[in-house]
């Protein structure tokens, strides 16, 4: 039987959830803001759901102000993804961060699991959910071994971390309700306690649709971010003018940056970390799935990040083509990587800046941390000719 206290926890999660979606209409994505990243064309939802098959979940945890944080689980597809695994590779900016079940992929250049984001000390818990969950799926019965995939970002500002609050329950919901359709973006799920460049951070999703001519092939992205720098929004320098970046003071005479915390801060050490799931249709081997993640980071190097000592950047990446079907039809050659290199690219720097437009400000266990201020950045914006005035 639920415990009385955790259910007055999963009926806050509820309320909550809704309360935080409510909070991120009001708020605009980069694109409805007339802010165009690169030169192709995003897909239907402008989300990593545009790839077809691909399926999001996420379940935002929250309890008074002390509580902050959440799961977002990412599917290959609607089956046993166990039974039917799919290329993938693992590209690694800066390692200071936690990757449960990144060497098999790496070593063996498979996903057989859901890609599950939530907060540092969260990743053993989710693990051990996720594997609750492969194991229960019909026609693993016997299964002696599996590899769950589970990233995460430290929410420690606006989380009780140490509580470590994320349940089974939490890591199952966000499995089994995993959907194809519009993604909820900014405070919410794994994105519910993060910050990025001093401001909100969350959930950001964005996609690119190749043209006929070049494949036809989808690329999209979804990012956990929660991580600093300098923000530079579409070449414009945001964090600058708005007064708010890493190395604020120093000028041109060098200093410390990072004081060796994990931990993000409101005042922005540079510090923090990034969680970025590429996935494409394209039938792609793990070799150049890589590539394609080790561009991802491209992308979140035009915002501004410096992917510094305290960060952890991680690239989860995968195809929907399953290893299977691969080695009949073989997979694409080098020479066609090119227009999904430009794709992975755009799609990672305009996700991230949703993940920042959408996010409501949250009261946490340390403070509040304001969401980007619209009005302030539209004028930068369009001082530097990024958004017509």
């Amino acid at each position: 039987m639920m415990s009385p206290a955790r259910a007055v926890l999963l009926v806050t999660m509820l309320l909550t959830c809704a309360g935080s979606w409510l909070t991120a209409q009001e708020r605009r994505s980069a694109r409805d803001l007339g802010i165009t990243v690169g030169v192709l064309q995003p897909g239907v939802r402008n989300a990593i759901t545009d790839v077809a098959g691909v399926r999001v979940g996420q379940v935002t945890v929250t309890s008074g102000d002390s509580i902050n944080t959440g799961v977002t689980a990412v599917l290959p597809h609607g089956g046993n993804v166990f039974r039917e695994k799919v290329p993938a590779a693992v590209v690694i900016g800066n390692a200071f961060g936690k990757l449960a079940g990144s060497t098999q992929v790496q070593e063996l250049g498979e996903l057989e699991s859901p890609v599950v984001l939530t907060c540092t000390l969260c990743v053993p818990r989710a693990a051990d959910a996720v594997l609750t969950y492969l194991l229960s799926l019909p026609g693993n019965e016997n299964v002696r071994s599996a590899n769950p995939v589970v990233g995460e970002t430290n929410d420690g500002y606006l989380n009780h971390i140490r509580l470590r609050p994320i349940s089974e329950t939490d890591v199952l919901n966000a499995i089994n309700g995993a959907d194809t359709g519009l993604v909820d973006q900014g405070s919410v799920g794994a994105g519910r306690g993060t910050i990025a460049f001093g401001w909100k951070g969350g959930i950001g999703t964005s996609s690119r649709k190749l043209p006929r001519s070049l494949g036809g092939w989808t690329v999209g992205v979804m990012v956990q971010s929660n991580f600093g720098g300098v923000l530079s929004i579409a070449g414009a320098p945001v964090g600058q003018e708005l007064g708010r970046y890493y190395l604020r003071g120093i000028g041109g005479e060098g200093g410390e940056g990072g004081e060796g915390d994990r931990e993000r801060r409101i005042d922005d050490t540079g510090d923090g970390s990034i969680m970025i799931v590429v996935a494409t249709d394209a039938p792609v081997g793990s070799r150049n799935l890589s590539r394609l993640g080790r561009r991802a980071l491209a992308g979140l190097a035009r915002t501004g990040s410096a992917m510094t000592n305290g960060s952890g950047d991680f690239v989860i990446v995968f195809s929907t083509v399953p290893v299977a079907a691969l080695a009949t039809t073989g997979p694409l050659g080098n020479d066609q990587m090119s227009p999904l290199f430009e794709a992975v690219i755009e799609a990672t720097e305009e996700a991230i800046y949703n993940s920042l437009f959408l996010a409501s400000a949250v009261k946490g266990y340390r403070g509040t941390v304001e969401a980007l201020p619209l009005d302030s950045t539209l004028a930068v914006l369009k001082r530097y000719g990024v958004v017509k005035p």
